[in-house]
């Protein structure tokens, strides 16, 4: 694994957003990856964006001149993301895709560049069901529920030399990230790293966290990881 430390307050602000109520509001994860995606974006690169929720990232790469698609699986987060990019002046495509649904995925369409914020919050429930704003992070008992399925679908969506950024968790395991995409075709590294408090979330869920081996006592912040994966 290689690793770089990335600061993010060099990236212009993602600004201000609208929300419908539970959908994921911009937090350190998204100007992280903001931070990696303003580095891979040239004006007139085809963008996808999985796991949109307000949009923030989707918006912000149609700044830099790119022409994106933007999915999820909640139809708030579409409809939010449909409207902070009119609130921008910018065009983002929007439309509905699970990833962990047969039948509703990402279609055949390539892209130079895919990123993704997918939920990634170790959970004591399986899966959050129905329409409840918890689908914005939770995944699993490991976390891994959307990142597994990013990493099984990224190379067919990129093209030759395409790259994937992806955010999550140091909880969910980087390098089993790194060694799924690599079993897929692609070419993976840590591209960025950053340790910011527990939020509310992770607050709440400590003593189960800690049961499960997740975290040690006494730790008190939580680590993100940028990873960048390069289609061979």
């Amino acid at each position: 694994m290689t690793a770089a430390a990335t600061g993010v307050a060099a990236v212009p602000p993602l600004g201000r957003l609208w929300r419908l109520p539970g959908v994921y509001r911009p937090q350190a994860d998204s100007a992280l990856l903001a931070a990696a995606l303003h580095r891979e974006v040239a004006p007139g690169a085809d963008v996808l964006d999985i796991g949109t929720g307000s949009g923030a990232l989707a918006v912000f790469a149609a700044r830099l001149g790119a022409r994106v698609d933007a999915v999820d699986v909640s139809w708030r987060a579409l409809l939010t993301t449909r409207l902070n990019a009119a609130r921008a002046g910018h065009r983002v495509r929007v439309r509905r895709a699970d990833l962990c649904r047969p039948g509703t995925g990402l279609g055949s369409r390539t892209y130079d560049v895919v990123v993704s914020n997918p939920p990634y919050v170790p959970a004591p429930n399986s899966w959050p069901g129905g329409h409840s704003s918890a689908r914005a992070w939770d995944a699993g008992h490991d976390g891994r529920r959307v990142v597994d399925a990013v990493c099984s679908r990224a190379a067919d969506v990129l093209r030759p030399q395409g790259v994937l950024l992806m955010v999550h968790s140091g909880l969910c395991g980087p390098e089993r990230t790194l060694d799924r995409l690599a079993a897929h075709g692609l070419t993976p590294e840590v591209r960025a790293t950053a340790r910011v408090p527990f939020g509310p979330v992770l607050r709440s869920r400590l003593p189960w966290l800690r049961a499960q081996g997740l975290l040690e006592p006494g730790e008190e912040t939580e680590e993100l990881v940028v990873i960048r994966a390069e289609r061979r």
